[in-house]
């Protein structure tokens, strides 16, 4: 299974568990957030860890800067990186309980 499909899976299970919600919503303020949030994601069977998560990322980032001119030095600088770890936390703040 692929990082995507852990991350899908756990947000599932988080949007029916209000429990697992505030525990992975609470990682924002932890000393190791990415840590934290790989432990309680494998502790609920989505087994992660921070290497999966940064690599997803920059593999999307490294793909978006081949995809533009050739990837070249003529490539737009992007003043971003695909983190993932944000996107599934405003994945899962979007959601009501």
């Amino acid at each position: 299974m692929e990082i995507t499909e852990k991350l899908d899976e756990l947000l599932l299970k988080a949007t029916k568990d209000a429990g697992l919600r505030e525990r992975l919503l609470a990682t924002r303020n932890s000393e190791n957030p990415l840590s934290d949030f790989c432990a309680i994601a494998s502790e609920n069977g989505c087994e992660m860890s921070v290497m999966d998560i940064v690599n997803q990322g920059e593999e999307f980032y490294a793909e978006i800067k081949r995809s533009t001119n050739g990837g070249g030095e003529n490539s737009p600088d992007l003043d971003f990186q695909n983190d993932e770890y944000s996107i599934f936390m405003m994945r899962l703040e979007g959601f009501d309980e």
